[in-house]
């Protein structure tokens, strides 16, 4: 009975680690306790992930919505091309790239985000537990809706990007992360910025890979 016991664990075990990875991504899940649950699936054949989630805002002191994500350890570079799905929604609603300390939903933070209103930023919280302030935790580009972004972490500094398929990135800004540079947390994330209702991102063509060397 015992060894059966053991037999059941390891199997269930395994068959909600294989369940929780999504496409190269070894987990997903929604960080803080949103109101409405959400989902990330990966459609092979497209090469897309399929985000869906909820939650109030990534801000202030402490975080909700879907991600999508893998550990990764030292320098590092993050591409993909975003959509929504649907044009209704919040104007502040979030897609982009995240990298964390941890799933805490006060853990610090980078992310490279686009809005639905096309807003283009790259936003942080250094430490744990801080309050993210505008504009002191955040870099604006004056122009906005781009498909592309890109995320670069060389040490401790990230460096954001973006663009239009098929053209040249632009540089958004770098802001350097002391708490982020080791092991850290890497994936695709959405936020509805409303806790009533589920958004849906499309994320595709998506690569991590190591920084050109000089």
């Amino acid at each position: 009975m015992k060894l059966l016991s053991v037999f059941l664990f390891l199997f269930y075990g395994s068959a909600y680690t294989q369940t929780n990875s999504v496409g190269i991504f070894e987990h997903h899940t929604d960080i803080g306790n949103p109101k409405n649950a959400g989902s990330a699936q990966y459609d092979k054949s497209s090469n897309t992930y399929i985000i869906k989630g909820s939650g109030y805002n990534i801000w202030f002191d402490k975080d909700e919505f879907q991600y999508a994500y893998k550990k990764l350890k030292d320098d590092f570079v993050l591409t993909a091309n975003f959509e929504f799905a649907g044009e209704n929604g919040n104007g502040h609603r979030k897609i982009g790239w995240m990298v964390r300390e941890s799933t805490d939903d006060n853990a610090a933070h980078i992310s490279a985000v686009s809005h639905g209103d096309g807003l283009t930023v790259l936003q942080w919280r250094v430490n744990k537990g801080d309050s993210m302030r505008d504009p002191e935790g955040e870099i604006f580009f004056p122009q906005k809706k781009f498909e592309v972004i890109q995320l670069q972490r060389i040490g401790k500094t990230f460096t954001m990007k973006v663009g239009h398929k098929g053209e040249p990135l632009q540089i958004v800004g770098s802001h350097e992360m002391p708490n982020l540079s080791g092991e850290v947390l890497v994936g695709l994330f959405v936020c509805a910025h409303d806790p009533e209702v589920v958004q849906e991102a499309k994320v595709r063509d998506v690569h991590i890979n190591k920084p050109q060397t000089q």
